[in-house]
């Protein structure tokens, strides 16, 4: 249950492009071109994160952290949020559904 707070909220968690697009970019001087070659990925890809219709991947986490001095984690825990609070949204009902196994009988 350690993300049971997400449960909760209301607004949507901060997407990672939101990030690049509203902090990131402008405060390294980069334009979405400029910053797809530097990753070494297409900039329809680029521009498809940072209008928040494709996920971060593990394989983008670590370019992202690679360019900008941060951690692959960190990228991965902002998607991670995201992830999980559209599938919560999503499919709330059918996992209300699903009932907690008892494994304190288990040898």
């Amino acid at each position: 249950m350690a993300n049971t707070w997400l449960n909760n909220r209301k607004r949507r968690p901060t997407h990672p492009g939101e990030v690049l697009r509203e902090d990131v970019l402008p405060a390294a001087g980069l334009t979405q071109d400029k910053l797809a070659r530097l990753l070494g990925v297409s900039r329809r890809t680029i521009s498809e994160i940072l209008h928040e219709r494709r996920p971060v991947t593990t394989d983008m986490a670590h370019r992202l952290a690679r360019a900008f001095g941060t951690s692959p984690e960190m990228w991965l825990g902002l998607q991670q949020d995201v992830d999980l609070w559209n599938m919560h949204k999503a499919k709330h009902r059918e996992y209300d559904r699903i009932k907690r196994v008892d494994t304190s009988k288990a040898a």
